[in-house]
């Protein structure tokens, strides 16, 4: 059971119209690509996808689930939306909700098991190996969790746990954390009693319905066999515009960038049909993505470029994301900056945002909305 309505405020102009999972990320994926494909290469065949928040674009992308081999006559990917029905239903007002809303979905395969995970997080994961020691544990709740900075414990909801990785505490975002394992929001549920916790849940109207608030520890209050499980690669929660930067910024190093064309672990998307990029004469491309149908005649460094960009002649584009469509005219420089899909920029602009300031994203209608913009520094 995939979530994938969120709203991503932190976002801004990013998500003004579509769901954060469906952002776009990495040159040619969308955020949510990186789950999905995780679901693919795990060999996961019945697959829910929860929407909520503006999903037509994310609805769109997901279709029958062909580029994830999801198009199945039996399981395959179903995108489940908030609905409204005789004995209830409406928006779904926390993550446990969502799944309890579509417990109907859930018995009509008849699981043993019920993997939970968000479609908004930058990761490579074997789910096979959470599901492996869950089973081994005889666990009723398996979490995935991932050693964070102590200084930014706090920020997070962190898991106490024995030597042999039992839980008996989970903190939500405490002022002295006891340790520094942080819940990454990949759940494994033993799927009768997840069901049983669901509907009790439902009961409560004091509860947020959430999984880390109210599930979890009412699993733990009741002495339920709750395991950590670490993982030690690389994640991102990419909840605000700087760590979405970074993120695409991290494509860039050498041993994440070759993680993409790891051929174990693809990461699938829909595809496109642009011709190959073209380099002019004179320009220069250094350490960056450049996809397919981009034209550049300026310079690119440390910076990722979707499809069927132009960048013309003069242009100096500096550890900036420019997403589908987007067009750079001439002598125009660009630092820390994240151009949204189909937007113009002018002959002549220049916008340098420092390292202090979180990156400038910028969309023809912001555009319009700054005052003189063409030819000036921003």
């Amino acid at each position: 059971m995939l979530l994938a309505g969120g709203e991503g405020k932190r976002l801004g102009a990013l998500t003004n119209n579509i769901a954060k999972p469906a952002v776009p990320f990495g040159g040619k994926y969308r955020i949510i690509d990186f789950t999905l494909s995780n679901c693919t290469n795990s060999n996961i065949q019945t697959l829910g996808v929860l929407t909520q928040y503006s999903p037509l674009e994310l609805n769109r992308h997901i279709g029958n689930g062909k580029p994830w081999d999801m198009n199945r006559g039996t399981g395959g990917v179903s995108v489940l939306s908030p609905y409204t029905a005789k004995n209830g239903g409406d928006w779904y007002s926390g993550t446990a909700d969502a799944i309890y809303q579509n417990i109907h979905f859930i018995n009509q395969h008849n699981p043993e098991y019920v993997l939970v995970i968000s479609g908004d997080h930058i990761y490579q994961m074997d789910y096979q190996r959470l599901l492996e020691q869950h089973k081994a544990n005889n666990a009723d709740a398996t979490i995935s969790v991932i050693e964070v900075p102590w200084e930014e414990a706090s920020r997070f909801g962190i898991l106490n746990t024995t030597e042999s990785l039992r839980i008996y505490e989970f903190d939500e975002k405490p002022l002295n954390p006891k340790s520094n394992l942080a819940s990454m929001g990949i759940y494994i549920f033993t799927w009768e009693t997840l069901k049983a916790y669901l509907i009790k849940d439902a009961q409560k109207k004091s509860s947020s319905h959430d999984f880390g608030k109210d599930i979890i520890p009412a699993m733990l209050d009741n002495d339920l066999r709750l395991y950590a499980y670490q993982f030690d690669g690389y994640w991102k929660d990419v909840g605000t515009i700087q760590s979405y930067w970074e993120a695409n910024m991290d494509l860039l190093d050498e041993d994440w960038g070759q993680a993409l064309n790891n051929k174990n672990w693809k990461i699938y998307t829909n595809d496109s049909n642009f011709p190959p990029q073209f380099i002019g004469e004179g320009a220069v491309v250094h350490h960056s993505l450049v996809n397919s149908g981009c034209f550049v005649y300026g310079t690119i460094e440390s910076s990722v470029l979707f499809k069927n960009v132009v960048v013309e002649r003069g242009c100096v584009i500096n550890q900036s994301i420019l997403h589908q469509g987007v067009k750079i005219g001439k002598n125009t420089t660009l630092e820390r900056v994240i151009v949204m899909e189909n937007t113009e920029i002018p002959e002549g602009t220049s916008i340098r945002i420092s390292e202090k300031e979180e990156p400038l994203v910028i969309n023809q209608e912001i555009l319009s909305g700054m005052l003189t913009l063409s030819g000036e520094e921003i």
